[in-house]
């Protein structure tokens, strides 16, 4: 073997180590930003976990990739390295689909936000409908806002607003209100805010796994230039 390939091969390995490592941070990235949007689930369709959910199960099977991949190079053996290559070619296109992923749903996300905001805001006073009317009052009170454009949305739809559109006010004894004369009523409406936090995750998700696949084609490169040194070896004995 001649000494470029020496070095591909242990340019391999070192890539992945590498390779290992980008798996855990594809895997954190996944469950992260999946436990963020899950927060915000009623706003959100099942599209959006499906990014989060396809870095995560990448992060899963990179470690069996690297596996085939060590083994190959350190081995040298042809078939192991084969396996790694297409493997790597999968993981390729499987990142680059989470990128593209992760664009698409930034592009869309305060259209489709504006719509089921909406929706769910329709049902914040209904007695079945309990878990809408926590996760409004959580946003409202994490993001400081209220309503979908401002608060003008409540009164259209309720003639009132909801506590958590304004903060605790000091100096009260027993009862609070909260209403467009409160002094602490939260002024801008949440879209703006939900909008900039659900696309900054996906921006997250369309960033790592566009840089991620083109990292990948180094490795496929090693891979198939070492596969082949590796054949040539065999035809020669």
């Amino acid at each position: 073997m001649s000494w470029s390939a020496i070095t591909i091969k242990y340019l391999l390995f070192i890539f992945n180590l590498l390779f290992v490592v980008t798996g855990i941070i594809l895997l954190s990235v996944g469950l992260t930003t999946k436990a963020y949007f899950s927060d915000y689930e009623t706003f959100l369709d099942q599209q959006y976990f499906s990014a989060p959910n396809l870095l995560i199960a990448i992060g899963a099977i990179i470690f069996i990739i690297a596996f085939f991949g060590c083994c190959g190079a350190v081995k040298q053996n042809y078939c192991m390295i084969i396996t790694f290559s297409t493997l790597l070619i999968l993981i390729f296109v499987l990142e680059f689909a989470a990128g593209i992923a992760g664009y698409v749903l930034r592009s869309q996300t305060e259209q489709f936000l504006n719509t089921s905001m909406h929706t769910s805001l329709s049902k914040y006073n209904k007695s079945n409908n309990n878990e809408v009317a926590v996760i409004w009052d959580t946003m409202q009170k994490n993001l400081n806002c209220c309503g979908v454009q401002d608060y003008q949305d409540w009164i259209k739809a309720y003639d009132a607003l909801p506590m958590s559109c304004c903060d605790i006010q000091n100096g009260l004894m027993s009862v609070a209100q909260c209403n467009n004369a409160t002094e602490t009523l939260h002024q801008n409406g949440c879209i703006n805010n939900l909008d900039g936090y659900i696309s900054g995750h996906a921006l997250t998700i369309a960033t790592i796994g566009l840089i991620f696949a083109f990292i990948q084609m180094m490795g496929i490169l090693c891979s198939c230039y070492l596969s082949k040194q590796v054949k040539q070896n065999y035809e020669y004995m």
